[in-house]
């Protein structure tokens, strides 16, 4: 006997797991800017770049019913657009000579 697809036996749990992803990005995102305010800017902008470089990987790899809103435009689209900035971003902060 088939079983019911969660989203409509639990709709509020189907919905939280499916922002898991992004909720994840969001707390790599909030860790570099705790790091920023608390001085190291280098440090914490390479963390939020590190953060958009997984976002990427991960609307690379997961399939659209499990990214919620992590997929906004096409999988090139989301994938080059935010593997490319989080990368600018680290790359830009390392390279900041110290002063």
């Amino acid at each position: 006997m088939a079983r019911t697809p969660l989203y409509t036996r639990r709709p509020i749990l189907a919905g939280v797991l499916r922002q898991l992803p992004l909720t994840a990005v969001l707390l790599v995102v909030a860790a570099g800017l705790v790091t920023v305010a608390a001085g190291n800017w280098r440090r914490g902008l390479v963390v939020v770049g590190l953060a958009l470089v997984g976002a990427g990987v991960l609307r690379m790899l997961l399939p659209v019913r499990r990214l919620g809103f992590l997929a906004v435009r096409s999988t090139t689209t989301d994938v080059v657009l935010t593997t490319g900035t989080g990368l600018v971003l680290a790359l830009v902060a390392l390279a900041i000579p110290p002063g």
